[in-house]
């Protein structure tokens, strides 16, 4: 498209959207005197989205950069957080595992739409142990259990009818047994090297504020929108 076709351009979304309603009134952060602790806002902030009518309120996206420098971002599942780091679980033959083990950091980012607020993270990764990611994984159905065996993941597959092949011939394996977690599955922590907070504005004058944690402590930042 010619730079003289520029004005005929169509946008997507509108400018200026009203915020929604909610069923609950949000506990409010104070960004000019922000608390001191960003583990605990997280919780709350965690916790109020929870109150929301979604899926996965614990949905992030985790972006990652491949050997070759190609970056990548996929959404997976927060399940702990702690002052250590956000943790989630994964094939760690993905894209996303061989990704980390080349270039061990990242960076996460929450967006709860509904409370006009999103949360980023940047830090070092690390994997977790294995007392902890076997703990996990005997939380999820059988299902979910067999096809962390069954999927190659990130690998070409020809149909889903070779999926379903895999599938069946782990179910026929582990039958009768339980399902061990496969020694290629388990959990990374995304340290918080960097915890960024950030509230909507009707008018794009958002309120944002970045932690950063330093040997003595948070060093806290109110950013510019």
């Amino acid at each position: 498209m010619s730079d003289a076709a520029d004005n005929s351009q169509r946008f997507i979304g509108s400018a200026q959207r009203p915020l929604p309603t909610l069923d609950f009134e949000p506990v409010a952060m104070d960004f000019d005197t922000p608390p001191s602790d960003p583990v605990c806002e997280f919780h709350r902030w965690l916790a109020e989205a929870n109150q929301l009518a979604v899926f996965n309120p614990n949905a992030m996206s985790l972006a990652t950069v491949d050997a070759d420098g190609t970056p990548s971002v996929r959404t997976v599942l927060l399940k702990a957080f702690d002052e250590r780091g956000a943790v989630f679980f994964t094939n760690r033959m993905s894209r996303k595992g061989r990704a980390l083990d080349s270039h061990p950091q990242a960076a996460l980012s929450f967006h709860w739409d509904n409370l006009a607020r999103q949360i980023h993270i940047v830090g070092r990764v690390s994997r977790t142990g294995d007392a902890l990611s076997d703990a996990y994984f005997q939380t999820r159905p059988r299902a979910s259990r067999i096809g962390a065996w069954a999927s190659l993941q990130s690998q070409p597959v020809a149909d889903r009818a070779a999926l379903d092949r895999h599938v069946a011939e782990t179910e026929a394996r582990f039958a009768g047994s339980d399902v061990p977690r496969p020694p290629h599955w388990g959990g990374y922590r995304v340290a918080l090297d960097s915890i960024e907070f950030w509230q909507g504005d009707l008018f794009r004058l958002h309120d944002r504020v970045v932690y950063k944690r330093s040997e003595c402590g948070w060093n806290i930042t109110r950013l510019f929108p």
